[in-house]
């Protein structure tokens, strides 16, 4: 790992408190050109985490609560009527910035929800007849409520397979939360962190994860984790061929930043869980530490290449 990135992770840390592993692999979804999506309860950190990344990284920050009456527009942007001139503007929405952070996703209508495929998939948004090419890097971060909390609804899985990563923060240690209770919260710190790792420098940092090598044995392994999905009766479908290719960025990333340029088993294990959780549909409706030890069970069932 370079030094900056070590900088970098070890300001987060400072920040989301107790939570090393979410700090890499969220830096890691950053690095692999994802999207990531973090669930779980109100207030665990999960906005003072997304704030703290695009300050760190040195990138324009929007953000946006989503809500039942949300409209597209509203995110995207809207055409306005000059009647002086004769014509319409286009007026550019929130969207349009590096770091867009969709606050309590699954609050606002499955309409509005669908308004960041385009964006999520392909880096750029339709509007008003034309085609607009998002700034670069551009990096979704999602915040996701549990389902059964009131005014919440579930995320269709073309949305959902558009997210490199889902992670959950879950509550923090005793003693990190007493920290925390007695700096009363760390997201005035989160927003006023300094840039520590320049845009141009992230870009180069995510092309060079994209050149880290991917031997025939790791494909291999890849491919027999993904066609082995397909054949579990425990999973209502399997990993996806856009599935497939998250496991393998993912998997370069945490390789990346471990100082290597080339993947091992275990980077794949690592990913794994955070790549596949919301992808992989069970049969038997079970969510949190359930699923995931229904995931881990089929994970040690593949064959791990030597």
């Amino acid at each position: 790992m370079t030094p900056l990135l070590a900088r970098a992770l070890s300001c987060l840390n400072g920040v989301l408190k107790g939570k090393p592993g979410v700090v890499r692999l969220g830096v890691a979804a950053l690095l692999a050109r994802g999207h990531l999506l973090l669930e779980d309860l109100p207030g665990t950190g999960k906005t003072t985490f997304a704030m703290a990344m695009a300050r760190v990284f040195g990138c324009s920050f929007k953000r946006v609560q989503f809500t039942n009456d949300l409209l597209p527009a509203d995110i995207l942007g809207t055409e306005i009527y000059l009647p002086a001139e004769g014509r319409f503007e286009i007026r550019p929405g929130p969207i349009f910035t590096n770091f867009f952070l969709a606050d309590e996703l699954n609050r606002a209508s499955p309409r509005t929800q669908s308004a960041l495929l385009e964006a999520m998939g392909e880096g750029r948004v339709s509007l008003g007849g034309q085609t607009l090419e998002l700034p670069c890097p551009f990096f979704v971060v999602a915040t996701q409520n549990p389902l059964e909390q009131h005014g919440t609804f579930p995320l269709p899985e073309s949305q959902l397979d558009r997210f490199l990563m889902c992670l959950r923060l879950g509550y923090p240690a005793r003693e990190e939360e007493a920290e925390i209770l007695f700096r009363d919260g760390f997201y005035e710190k989160a927003r006023d962190l300094s840039q520590i790792v320049s845009t141009k420098a992230l870009l180069k940092m995510q092309e060079e994860v994209r050149r880290v090598h991917i031997s025939s044995l790791i494909a291999d392994y890849l491919l027999d984790i993904a066609w082995a999905s397909r054949e579990e009766r425990s999973f209502v479908f399997g990993l996806s061929t856009r599935g497939l290719l998250a496991l393998k960025r993912a998997a370069q990333a945490v390789a990346y930043l471990a100082g290597r340029d080339f993947v091992l088993p275990d980077d794949v294990k690592q990913v794994f869980l955070p790549v596949t959780y919301h992808r992989l549909l069970l049969a038997e409706e079970v969510a949190g530490p359930e699923k995931e030890e229904c995931l881990r069970l089929f994970l040690s069932d593949v064959p791990v290449p030597v």
